[in-house]
């Protein structure tokens, strides 16, 4: 599972490439422990994401549950999943089994729009070796591997979350970046222009932000698209691998940080860094000193 040294194959892990490296770290003489599983079932509106779960995961793997866990208590000031304390994410991944030097792989059932949260956390908090599983269990299934049922629970980790080693935005960063650089909106379109808004108090974007939709990075099947197509979709923005890596020129926000980490993954694919920025809509929106555009246009 180490990749070829691609931005990519730093990002993602393939089921075949996951399912060769379990077999390997489970043969007689294993060159390495195998990596930690972590099931994020999640996405906005499920409440049931544990007894999923608990009816079929992969084998060994963990179950994290993101509003407790990924998330720190919301508010209006901070949004409705600001970033958690390194003393809570510590224990929280200690408690999945985490060690010092751990290799860990994210998945999830929505094309790993909710496991890149836990990918962005565990990168933020220094776990350098952190891999999202291309297309989460849907496409582990359809390579015909077994699933495992019922709760699985690691002996407790040793990981020390050191946080700082992604960029992170405030509402300030976000709203410069929105006019000095490019800020990405990573919600619907909709919401982006503000037709709707399921959630937050105010429909709309950042003024200067550029809708690019997190679902615009999958394919059908909830696998990334490939490098060239994720290349274009990012050059249509305005976007190319090679940038300054010492001045952050690319910010991303969504409805509360969420599916904006899928994003950032999607971008570090293309070898493009990025902000994020975890108070997103849900913050900036209940700020009423802050400005609120809608329709197409930045």
């Amino acid at each position: 599972m180490r990749g070829d040294g691609t931005p990519r194959s730093r990002v993602l892990v393939t089921v075949a490439e996951l399912a060769a490296d379990l077999r390997l770290s489970a043969g007689p003489d294993p060159e390495v422990g195998a990596p930690v599983l972590l099931d994020v079932r999640w996405a906005l509106g499920m409440t049931d994401g544990r007894e999923r779960y608990l009816e079929g995961h992969l084998p060994d793997a963990v179950y994290v549950d993101l509003e407790a866990e990924l998330a720190a208590e919301a508010s209006p000031a901070e949004g409705r999943h600001p970033l958690p304390s390194a003393s809570s994410f510590q224990r929280s991944a200690r408690a999945w089994g985490v060690h010092e030097g751990s290799r860990v792989v994210v998945y999830d059932t929505v094309g790993g729009t909710s496991a890149a949260r836990a990918w962005w956390l565990l990168r933020f908090f220094g776990v350098r070796d952190v891999r999202i599983l291309d297309g989460g269990l849907p496409a582990w299934v359809r390579s015909g591997f077994a699933l495992e049922v019922g709760d699985v629970v690691h002996r407790p980790g040793d990981l020390v979350a050191r946080p700082g080693h992604l960029p992170v935005l405030d509402a300030d960063d976000a709203a410069e970046l929105a006019e000095s650089g490019t800020l990405l909106d990573a919600r619907a379109v909709e919401r982006y222009r503000g037709e709707t808004e399921p959630v937050d108090p105010q429909a709309g974007h950042v003024p200067g932000a550029v809708s690019a939709p997190t679902s615009g990075n999958l394919r059908d099947d909830g696998t990334f698209l490939d490098d060239a197509a994720l290349a274009e979709r990012f050059a249509d923005l305005g976007l190319r691998a090679g940038s300054d890596a010492d001045v952050l020129s690319v910010g991303v926000y969504c409805g509360s940080g969420v599916t904006a980490s899928h994003e950032v993954a999607a971008l570090a694919c293309a070898g493009i860094p990025a902000g994020l920025y975890p108070g997103s809509w849900s913050q900036w929106s209940n700020d009423p000193t802050r400005p609120v555009a809608t329709g197409e246009r930045p």
